[in-house]
């Protein structure tokens, strides 16, 4: 029986809302309800976070409206005379825009960045956010605090130098260079050659803005290295372009270590070690003859071009081929010379390979 308007009577509903007496089905019964109860609260929580997040973003979008003309005024040279009262809930965003507009300025707007953010004192803001902000804004206080040189947050961007979230470590790392790169070099060197979970191009990124320090530091550390930390080390020098003292690398090259040894040729440079690299080229392992094939193309001599063309026969293509590089790099042959070398090769995968990396040079000549 329906009651008018369609509503069912009260004992008809209770009826069918009671739990049938099967404990199968009372089971099935009890289950369906949680699951609907589940889902609707999913749905409110969903309906929750969205209305949550559009009052986020509205947020944003009125601070970004009103702070991106200031500072693009700042970074054209019309810095105002008075800036408007940056309130708390703006904080988040304005350092999110300052961080994202600092990123791709230098000389005087980068300056006129950082006179605006000193201004309005949100470096205050930063060393709190980096000392017990979530993650994300850590983040941003460790590149706003570094473009600024904040010395007062040195000891905490220490701290975060050695989480082990490798994102936020070398954040700030890489503040603690800008804020002192003399300084920043002495600690964070070591640091670098010990932690092989930070990136060689991240490394690489971040000491460029202390090069000349690093390669002091980077000196004396090597002496006192266990054996498995100089590879990385000369890696570092390599990143850099480092120039190291020849008898550092002389003992590198001299290592039974292949790791070591390969590491030491990438950075060789200098006529000194010419000899030592000389005798690499019989190594037995191959990656060895390799790149003492391409160290040799810069430091040898015109004797040398024999011990390449002899290499020009290695069982291994990558030797031959780095060979070949070498030989065509060479200063002192002219391109008839080279002609002329290739054409008197007896063996055929000599004359093949000198001959394609001869024409490689010249189509990349032309093309330039």
């Amino acid at each position: 029986m329906i009651l008018p308007g369609g509503v069912l009577p009260a004992h008809v509903l209770a009826a069918a809302l009671k739990a049938p007496a099967d404990p199968v089905l009372a089971a099935a019964y009890w289950t369906g309800i949680g699951a609907l109860f589940l889902t609707l609260l999913l749905a409110a929580q969903i309906v929750r976070l969205r209305m949550a997040l559009r009052r986020r973003e509205r947020r944003e979008a009125r601070a970004l409206a009103r702070w991106r003309p200031v500072l693009n005024a700042a970074i054209v040279g019309e810095m105002p005379g008075k800036l408007p009262r940056l309130a708390r809930a703006e904080r988040p965003h304005f350092i999110k825009l300052w961080v994202h507009l600092q990123a791709s300025l230098r000389g005087e707007a980068s300056v006129a960045l950082n006179a605006v953010a000193r201004r309005l004192g949100v470096e205050h803001d930063a060393r709190a956010m980096l000392a017990r902000g979530p993650r994300t804004e850590r983040l941003l206080a460790t590149l706003l605090l570094g473009h600024l040189g904040d010395r007062a947050s040195w000891d905490t961007l220490r701290t975060l130098a050695e989480s082990p979230d490798v994102t936020l470590s070398l954040s700030a790392l890489w503040a603690l260079v800008r804020i002192d790169p003399h300084a920043a070099a002495a600690y964070l060197t070591p640091l670098f050659v010990a932690r092989d979970d930070w990136a060689m191009s991240h490394v690489a990124g971040i000491l460029k803005e202390a090069s000349a320090p690093v390669a002091g530091v980077l000196a004396d550390l090597l002496p006192t290295l266990p054996p498995g930390r100089l590879p990385r080390a000369l890696r570092i020098a390599e990143a850099l372009r480092i120039d190291l003292p020849p008898a550092l690398l002389a003992d590198a090259l001299a290592s039974p270590d292949v790791d070591l040894v390969t590491a030491a040729l990438r950075i060789v440079a200098t006529p000194g070690l010419r000899d030592t690299v000389r005798g690499l080229l019989a190594h037995p392992d191959w990656q060895v003859r390799v790149l003492a094939a391409k160290a040799l193309g810069r430091i040898g001599d015109a004797s040398d071009v024999e011990r390449l063309v002899a290499l020009l026969a290695d069982r291994e293509w990558w030797v031959r081929y780095r060979a070949a590089q070498a030989i065509a790099d060479l200063p002192w042959l002219a391109r008839a010379e080279l002609d002329a070398l290739q054409a008197g090769l007896t063996d055929r995968f000599a004359a093949d390979i000198l001959a394609q990396v001869i024409a490689e040079t010249r189509a990349g000549e032309r093309i330039g």
